[in-house]
């Protein structure tokens, strides 16, 4: 008896398992569509892989393998593309035909952004996922009861909201680089009198500030603790003493300075992304493009790669500056020619 139980307990476990590795590989094939399209269209890129994985069952369901459809979207009268024919709420429903996975990721980010149920959705904070699960339901996405507890677990469990954090930060970085080659400001010296310092009027392109009177620094990062590459970190403002923060984590000043590369400094002179943890040693995506005033130590900050790491992948020295525009590498590049050779 005791035998058939504990074959049972590892026949249990071994499905586990291997569900999870249908799980994550699905996730590596489609999280890099999933950030792109909320970039694009604005859906959060934790929901559209848990709608994703839900739907399509890791990407083996039946529907997926005839239809590319990874999101069990209907034909609806104005579809006018290949169609497919699968029971579901009914018999023989009809159902939409993509070329690729990545049409199909598109059509389901259109496919929220064009109907006026769901505008309702886009006003919601995108790394607020509960409230976008409860939300889908609402809308009349899915007739399921539980629909919202089976997405919010999935992105529970697979850490899917950094794929969320991600795009927000390659948003940021791509607003950066606008502002830094449309914005067209203008200097105009005004003296008031001769009692009053003169000063510099800046005239931006939505507004006006002077030099001594500079606006606030804002941040679109999250308030609070989240995810880059796998790992947590936070935005901390000029000022924070490293101490404190330390304190408020439960860790120690010492890991912290570590994790971060930084000089035994106590108070933030900046500020800047600190990690909670040790950043991992290769990046999300193969490499990083230098922007203008970009350090080796910013750019491992920005991609939540090991600084150590970043030096060797691109055989550098830690005080070298990078050149704008050029690659810098976050995982480790082979030779493929010399590969090729050794065949």
């Amino acid at each position: 008896m005791k035998k058939n139980i504990f074959i049972c307990f590892l026949f249990i476990a071994f499905n586990a398992t291997a569900q999870r590795d249908k799980v994550e590989l699905y996730i590596q094939n489609y999280y890099e569509i999933a950030i792109k399209e909320m970039i694009r269209a604005g859906v959060p890129a934790s929901i559209t892989l848990a709608q994703g994985i839900l739907e399509s069952q890791s990407g083996e369901s039946e529907l997926v393998k005839k239809s590319n459809n990874h999101f069990g979207i209907k034909c609806k009268p104005e579809w006018t593309g290949p169609r497919t024919f699968h029971n579901d709420d009914e018999k023989g429903e009809c159902f939409r035909v993509y070329p690729t996975a990545e049409d199909s990721y598109k059509d389901h980010s259109n496919f929220l952004r064009t109907r006026s149920h769901y505008d309702f959705l886009f006003k919601i904070d995108p790394t607020n996922f509960e409230a976008w699960a409860n939300g889908l339901k609402k809308a009349g996405y899915a007739t399921e009861k539980n629909y919202p507890q089976q997405l919010t677990k999935l992105i529970k469990d697979y850490q899917l909201n950094q794929y969320t954090n991600q795009a927000l930060i390659d948003m940021i970085k791509s607003n950066t680089d606008s502002i830094i080659t449309s914005s067209k400001a203008t200097v105009i010296s005004n003296p008031s009198s001769e009692e009053k310092e003169e000063e510099e009027i800046i005239e931006t392109n939505n507004s006006t500030v002077t030099k001594n009177n500079p606006p606030k620094k804002t941040s679109n990062y999250p308030g609070t603790v989240f995810m880059i590459n796998q790992t947590k970190v936070i935005f901390a403002s000029e000022g924070l003493s490293l101490l404190a923060l330390a304190n408020q984590q439960n860790i120690s000043l010492s890991k912290l300075i570590e994790f971060n590369d930084l000089n035994n400094i106590e108070i933030l002179n900046e500020d800047q992304l600190i990690y909670l943890e040790k950043k991992q040693k290769k990046g999300m995506n193969d490499f990083h493009i230098a922007k203008i005033g970009e350090s080796l130590h910013t750019i491992s900050q920005i991609e939540g790669v090991r600084l150590e790491s970043i030096l060797l992948y691109n055989n550098l020295q830690k005080d070298c500056k990078p050149i704008e525009g050029s690659k810098i590498y976050l995982k480790q590049i082979i030779n493929i020619q010399a590969t090729a050779n050794k065949k």
